[in-house]
């Protein structure tokens, strides 16, 4: 990636989803790309808009929010991507457009709480039951499912999950089959004011596998913006979030 810019990497980030998609017989327009601007600065977010991107992810509140206002002109959309702690809750419902990391019930209570209007989530799956990543158990996400449809300002668009890092990225493919084929179980329930459309699944290094797969949205940073810079951790942030 030495030489290239952000606007070429995004083109080529969009044409390996075009060439994922078609070879899956599936609409590229189907698919979300997020950039993921985790420590990443806003000039850097700026040469990206430049090139087309209008979505956007961040990991950390408080590091989101002095460049949500810094582009808040521009007309992007933010996901929230990374662990929420529910003393956060009512600043994320008031900064992204959708909450992709839904870890609890008790989360998603805080967040219907905090919001002023509703909000779309994602139930966060650990797809692997890793002990080091946060995420509902899939043998528990229907039931969670059913708790957020009862609550009065979240909307339930679907799943996220990270699978384990592997070198492989079709080491990555079973968990992207397990997580379309719980959305499709739940879709078959009916439950009222759940849909389970939108799979947020695949990054840098796996997301052409996760579209053939059933991925609507991929979540990319390090191919766009490149390697983070050696030691650099979002500075900005207080606490853990």
């Amino acid at each position: 990636m030495s030489g290239t810019t952000i606007g070429e990497n995004l083109a080529s980030v969009m044409h390996r989803i075009e060439r994922a998609a078609r070879k899956a017989g599936r609409d590229p327009g189907e698919i979300t790309l997020v950039s993921v601007t985790k420590n990443v600065e806003t000039k850097k977010i700026k040469e990206a808009m430049r090139a087309g991107a209008r979505v956007f992810g961040e990991n950390y509140v408080q590091e989101a929010e002095e460049k949500i206002e810094n582009l808040k002109k521009a007309r992007l959309s933010w996901h929230f991507i990374g662990h929420l702690q529910k003393n956060k809750a009512k600043y994320a419902v008031e900064l992204f457009d959708m909450i992709e990391s839904v870890d609890s019930v008790e989360l998603a209570k805080e967040l219907s709480k905090k919001a002023k209007k509703p909000v779309d989530v994602l139930i966060e799956v650990n797809i692997a039951r890793e002990k080091t990543k946060t995420g509902v158990e899939a043998k528990n996400v229907e039931k969670v499912a059913r708790e957020i449809a009862g609550l009065e300002n979240l909307r339930l668009k679907g799943l996220m999950a990270i699978p384990p890092c592997h070198e492989n990225p079709e080491m990555s493919r079973p968990y992207f089959i397990t997580l379309r084929r719980i959305a499709e179980r739940i879709n078959k329930e009916s439950i009222p004011g759940v849909s389970m459309n939108v799979l947020s699944m695949g990054m840098s290094d796996d997301f052409e596998v996760a579209i053939e797969e059933g991925a609507t949205v991929v979540r990319v940073g390090r191919a766009i913006f490149g390697e983070r810079e050696p030691g650099k951790t979002a500075v900005k942030t207080v606490g853990k979030n």
